[in-house]
């Protein structure tokens, strides 16, 4: 099935009902490799958007009743799901996105093994039962669902991010809105409906699609919606915290990056090199996390950008539905013309561009732009304090551990960071003084299904994944237990 069909026989999800848009009321859908229209996704009106809420409220009824078992067996099947329909998804992603299609089958993988480590969650919510100060009293703690949560993702891993909240708010006993991104609401419409399919009951996922400044300030309004998880950029982060101020919301936030990469004079050169190329250039380095400004000690500066920059040149541009294809395009020409202004300020401030840099020649279509480093950028230009959001990396030396941890640590982002080196010390002295929520050492591999990820400072709070990530999606409460003195004997005893 393609994109325009899909859209067709899907939409918006309300109360356990679709509802496609046309080309009379929709907007259309942009491959970013081709620059061709997919098809057209519909646009929430305000009422519609009422309508999931008032869909997902109804529902809460339902999904208390269900045991823990239950939702556990219910996430499990979603997740078996989206197993069997990963060709499928990661063919949306492809298209709507330009992920190369190896790294989407990968991302579906993902989420998988995150709606099923949620799926386990469910099953491990304890109390806790203690004795009070009171003679055969007891205290009891008791964890609830919140009730109904929204859930804000962004294009860039539309299916793992969206199953690190739907997991967590469906294994709590919660239902759930969900807004994404225009530009991949295809493929958030496919990993949704493996929810549909799995059982859920009518409106414990709803799915609203359209405009921005009609979706969220509805969803922020309604007192019903009892927390909010969002991805996306700072500045609307920072929005959205203060329109949660109105209602109370709870609120999860994972906001952008500008990681630091700090490589000892005792790193792998070899194992570094490749494992860079790969980690920089993933999604045409859309990613939070991706690793952006390289600190390379002095003394192996040269050798190690000679490394980097071969593997990088090696790396191979192309169309995303192709297997070997190592980036496909930007997402949108937004980011694009975002990092062309930011690499030729670079430039003109000195810097030296050592490969990439440019639009590739053999593409007279898409938003394609070449795997791109630079080298001993000024620290004041765009490249080096705002997030790039692109495939783009600077290359810097540094002498000291003082010199680069203050530099490491000098922006707003702590998001993720990461570190090469063979000695213990330097990892421990390292990892220490890094101001960062995620921490790679000599790795890139920023998050799993069973581990917490997520920024402090301007990167944001709270943590998805993880042992702890579901409690974020409940609410404690405390029962002071205490017999009346008066109190009848059971005659059955």
């Amino acid at each position: 099935m393609e994109l325009e069909e899909h859209y067709r026989e899907h939409g918006l999800l309300l109360g356990g009902r679709w509802q496609a848009g046309t080309a009379e009321n929709g907007q259309p859908s942009i491959n970013p490799a081709t620059q061709q229209r997919l098809g057209y996704l519909p646009l929430a009106t305000q009422a519609q958007v009422s309508e999931a809420i008032d869909s997902a409220t109804h529902a809460t009824v339902a999904m208390r009743k269900l045991t823990p078992w239950e939702r556990s067996a219910l996430l499990r099947r979603a997740a078996t799901l989206i197993r069997e329909r990963t060709p499928q998804l990661a063919r949306f992603v492809a298209l709507e996105t330009g992920k190369p299609i190896a790294q989407a089958s990968g991302e579906a993988n993902a989420s998988a093994e995150s709606i099923d480590w949620f799926a386990d969650e469910a099953r491990r919510v304890f109390g806790m039962s203690y004795e009070s100060r009171v003679k055969g009293g007891r205290y009891l703690v008791h964890y609830e669902p919140l009730g109904v949560v929204a859930a804000f993702t962004p294009w860039n891993f539309p299916l793992l991010l969206l199953a690190r909240k739907i997991g967590p708010a469906l294994a709590a006993g919660n239902t759930i809105v969900i807004r994404p991104s225009n530009e991949a609401a295809g493929a958030t419409m496919a990993l949704v409906r493996c929810f549909v399919d799995a059982g859920f009951p009518d409106g414990a996922v709803n799915l609203v699609i359209g405009k921005a400044d009609t979706i969220t300030p509805t969803i922020m309004a309604d007192p019903r919606v009892a927390k909010i998880s969002f991805t996306g950029s700072v500045p609307v982060g920072r929005q959205i915290v203060e329109m949660s101020a109105k209602t109370l919301k709870k609120v999860t936030m994972e906001l952008g990056g500008h990681a630091p990469v700090i490589v000892h004079r005792d790193a792998d050169i070899g194992a570094f090199a490749h494992l860079a190329s790969l980690g920089k250039f993933r999604n045409a380095g859309q990613v939070c996390a991706s690793p952006t400004r390289f600190y390379i000690h002095e003394s192996i500066f040269d050798e190690t950008v000679k490394a980097l920059v071969e593997r990088s040149k090696a790396l191979r541009v192309g169309d995303p539905l192709q297997q070997n294809t190592d980036l496909g395009p930007l997402t949108t020409a937004r980011r694009r013309d975002a990092i062309e202004r930011l690499v030729d300020e670079a430039v003109s401030e000195g810097a030296s561009v050592l490969c990439g840099g440019r639009r590739p020649s053999q593409f007279d279509r898409g938003w394609f732009y070449e795997p791109t480093l630079v080298a001993n950028p000024a620290s004041h230009i765009g490249l080096m304090n705002d997030e790039p959001f692109g495939p783009v990396g600077t290359l810097t030396p540094f002498t000291t551990m003082d010199e680069v941890i203050t530099e490491a640590n000098r922006l707003p982002f702590a998001l993720a960071a990461y570190v090469f080196t063979r000695s213990l010390r330097n990892t421990l002295e390292t990892t220490e003084r890094l101001q960062a929520g995620v921490v790679g050492v000599n790795t890139f591999v920023a998050s799993t299904a069973e581990t917490p990820f997520g920024g402090s400072k301007d990167s944001g709070f709270g943590r998805e994944g993880g042992p702890n990530a579901i409690r974020d999606y409940m609410d404690t409460k405390f029962i002071n237990l205490e017999l009346a003195n008066d109190e009848p004997l059971d005659a059955t005893a």
